[in-house]
């Protein structure tokens, strides 16, 4: 394109209403504070340990405001019955590890309105030294109402969430015992993994067991290669010679013990994840609406993926087909729904949803300046599941990979991530809310809309310099 000045004037930016004509900074109302009020008039506060739960009531509603009791279950009791007693209807509590979820399921089964709080916002004003002022502090900032609780699923995905979170532990465990066996193997100098990507693979896994059946000739070893394999036979014999001594064998034995015994344990995690997805409502009957064909057709099952047919029972939970965004399988989605649940109406809008994910910039504004602007740190699963997702998008050919691609090239890797995974959160967020099908346009078409942005942007800066952009024939 040739940018040529236009025979016209240059037109003066004219300041639009709420600015100011000589800083041009956007004049804002100031909000009027009114005082605070009173909200929540039967509210008590909960300091929880490991050992001592310490509770605070209003004043007057007991001879002590203030009571300590143990962890113990039949403790747990008295303390929601007591509350009861004190007529208290809500109670506030910090996430403390994980020794609040016990005293949580109780008052809550006892019909209390629990507020889980998040200890960083509560700890902001400093001079508490004891269980005693904190629990009285979280009384008070939830009689005036200043404390919001965090989001908790219902029932049904809370169980489903345990499982999904204890089969991810599994894995992690399992993964450790792969790297022993590597270890093993590279002691006896057996080079198996430089020549097939993955040890626990079809190849890897055979010959790993002849080892610890009692088979040394790397030759009859190699013959266990799995025709897929793009490694040849010779290679792979020549890599596994090596000083089969008996204490390597003995650790590649234990190894390999501990890796089935934790597969054995993922196996039946699995079957546990199925029956809890057979108790959800059916939104989107696989018969009726049948399930559309995956964007990419694959010919072996992927990585850990479960037995049972993980991606019809999440299309029959949520009514849509979430596989079908790209970057996204089964065990991603997997992991998101069941942090999240499937009912958006928890956050008001699609920013209250990506600010929870921790996917939105965090501004941090003093004198007009912004002090920072990224994300927070957070240890949310479903924030960890959108990233990784998003990381496999490099090499993808659709709208989300070309629009991945060209922030990776702009701002790096890191920031591309960021807001990779943050555009699939909102496309996450409304199929879930409006029960939309996903459909990718393409990587040309991202890449032409792409194109005639920019071509706007030029022809509005064009018109404000007094130029003209003009086309270079072809």
């Amino acid at each position: 394109m040739v940018v040529q000045r236009t025979p016209k004037e240059t037109v003066r930016a004219i300041p639009k209403m709420g600015q100011n004509k000589k800083s041009k900074k956007t004049v804002r109302p100031i909000a009027k504070m009114e005082p605070l009020k009173q909200i929540n008039l039967n509210a008590a506060g909960i300091d929880i340990g490991s050992a001592e739960i310490w509770v605070c009531v209003p004043e007057g509603r007991d001879e002590k405001s203030v009571r300590m009791f143990q962890t113990f279950t039949r403790d747990l009791h008295d303390l929601a019955n007591w509350l009861k007693a004190c007529q208290v209807t809500t109670v506030a509590m910090e996430s403390t590890g994980i020794y609040w979820i016990p005293i949580y399921e109780i008052l809550v089964a006892a019909g209390f309105a629990v507020k889980l709080v998040n200890a960083r916002r509560v700890k902001n004003v400093p001079g508490r030294r004891s269980d005693v002022s904190d629990c009285q502090w979280l009384q008070q900032l939830h009689t005036y109402g200043l404390l919001a609780g965090s989001f908790m699923p219902n029932e049904a995905f809370t169980a489903l969430r345990a499982f999904v979170r204890h089969r991810d532990n599994l894995i992690n465990c399992r993964s450790m015992h792969i790297q022993h066996m590597q270890k093993a193997l590279h002691l006896m100098n057996l080079q198996l993994d430089n020549v097939i990507s993955d040890i626990t693979g079809a190849t890897g896994m055979r010959i790993i067991r002849a080892i610890v059946d009692g088979h040394r000739s790397p030759e009859v070893l190699a013959g266990h290669r799995d025709p897929h394999c793009k490694s040849d036979r010779l290679t792979i014999a020549k890599s596994l010679e090596g000083n089969y001594k008996h204490e390597y064998i003995f650790e590649l034995q234990q190894a390999l013990s501990l890796y089935d015994f934790y597969t054995k344990l993922i196996k039946a995690c699995d079957q546990e994840c199925e029956k809890e997805y057979a108790k959800f409502a059916t939104k989107a009957n696989p018969v009726e609406k049948p399930l559309p064909p995956r964007h990419r057709p694959r010919h072996r099952p992927e990585k850990n993926e479960p037995e049972f047919d993980l991606r019809t029972d999440l299309y029959r939970l949520c009514g849509v087909d979430l596989t079908a965004i790209h970057g996204c399988n089964a065990l991603t989605i997997q992991a998101v729904i069941s942090e999240i649940g499937v009912d958006m109406s928890k956050w008001p809008t699609i920013k209250h949803f990506t600010s929870w994910l921790c996917l939105c910039p965090d501004k941090e504004v003093s004198g007009g300046k912004v002090l920072r602007s990224k994300t927070r740190k957070t240890k949310n699963r479903a924030n960890k599941a959108l990233r990784m997702a998003a990381q496999s998008l490099h090499a993808s050919d659709s709208a989300l990979g070309a629009f991945y691609r060209r922030l990776r090239a702009r701002l790096g890797a890191p920031k591309a991530i960021t807001a990779a995974a943050h555009k699939l959160s909102r496309i996450i967020y409304h199929m879930l809310k409006d029960k939309k099908e996903y459909v990718d346009l393409g990587a040309d078409y991202y890449e032409f809309k792409y194109r005639e942005r920019e071509i706007r942007k030029l022809k509005q800066k064009a018109t404000r310099l007094g130029l003209q952009v003009v086309p270079i024939a072809a």
